[in-house]
């Protein structure tokens, strides 16, 4: 990672200041959450900072459904919800499980104008735009983990040699931080196939707020601003290369303004909604939130030399169901990684 001169640690000191005098208050949004609801899961969530050349913004979860419908092996499944809505995508399950793609009603080549979600307005709000999932397990004995996970429509991968690569609809990105006794310890970073995590004492702040920096077109999660080159998973060099994601304090979003609230109890596998108006059924979804990566003879579709980790449309991702939410580490379990828990921004 890029290392962090005394200048600019003199200098996010005091935009923390700024922007922390500018951030709405939560006493609005805590008179919304119901009163079970953990002080400390708003109290720390996390800020993210959009990419100042961000084109595709935080979208509503429930707004996906209206634009896409369900496909197993690109073929329409047959008498399947409809409407279909957050309260029966569940149903999906009995009709293909994994191999559910919601899939677009649009050619996306045409870049329809939902996948470009809702910039925040000055307020840092979405306004009505609903794109955050917050869901708390108590694993017991003081230790909570609360899962923030934010949603897009579209995802841009960015560039490889010159073509587009890793472009696909619906897009999930998180943050888990692990509390103790309701005082947080370390956090997760979702980055592409796996992340970062770090203690929660390193991390730049907005008041207690950790802060998120997202990465132009492809949301990753990152702890600072700058070039990242993530052509090896969870080794973030601070330079241009083969794979690169860039940070900026572009467009600040608060994902607390606009935010479902849930707790979660892995013995059962189920979802209880901390207010009776939100949504829990397609939490249990277990399929595809985009396309399925459109095959070689689809004219939109280009590779390189062939290779199809070099897809220009790549299949969409699974949802919050599929993120290890009852993990042991504070990292999610993935073949080959390790979870290096990080004490500094420049480790």
């Amino acid at each position: 990672m890029a290392s962090i001169s005394l200048t600019s640690l003199g200098l996010l000191i005091v935009l923390s200041v700024s922007y922390a005098t500018a951030l709405p208050s939560l006493a609005p949004l805590m008179q919304r959450q119901a009163s079970d609801v953990p002080a400390y899961v708003s109290d720390y969530a996390p800020l993210v900072w959009l990419h100042s050349a961000e084109n595709y913004f935080p979208s509503d979860i429930a707004a996906q459904l209206e634009h896409t419908k369900p496909e197993v092996n690109f073929t329409v499944v047959n008498g399947y919800p409809s409407p279909l809505t957050l309260n029966n995508l569940d149903a999906l399950n009995a009709e293909g499980g994994k191999s559910i793609y919601l899939t677009s009603n649009d050619d996306i080549t045409t870049n329809p104008p939902w996948l470009k979600g809702v910039k925040p307005d000055a307020s840092h709000n979405t306004n009505g735009v609903t794109s955050l999932a917050v869901i708390v397990n108590d694993r017991g004995n003081g230790w909570v983990d609360v899962f923030y996970m934010y949603f897009y429509a579209y995802n841009w991968g960015g560039v490889l040699l010159g073509q587009n690569v890793d472009d696909h609809v619906g897009d999930w990105e998180h943050n888990m931080i692990r509390f103790e006794n309701g005082v947080p310890s370390q956090v997760w970073y979702s980055q592409h196939g796996f992340g970062e995590a770090f203690t929660y004492e390193c991390l730049e702040k907005q008041g207690q707020r950790p802060v998120v920096y997202s990465g132009n077109g492809s949301h990753a999660n990152y702890a600072i601003t700058g070039t990242h080159d993530h052509t090896i998973p969870n080794v973030n060099l601070p330079d241009d290369g083969i794979l690169t994601d860039y940070t900026d304090q572009g467009t600040l979003w608060d994902p607390l303004l606009d935010a479902y609230f849930y707790s979660y109890n892995p013995d059962a596998n189920t979802y209880t909604a901390y207010d009776a108006s939100y949504p829990t059924a397609w939490l249990q979804y277990v399929g595809q939130w985009g396309d399925e990566q459109y095959p070689d003879s689809d004219p939109r579709q280009h590779k390189i030399l062939g290779i199809s980790a070099t897809a220009e449309f790549a299949s969409g991702p699974t949802g919050p169901e599929d993120k290890q939410l009852n993990r042991t580490d504070v990292c999610p379990v993935a073949s080959g990684y390790i979870c290096d828990v990080r004490t500094s921004l420049t480790a």
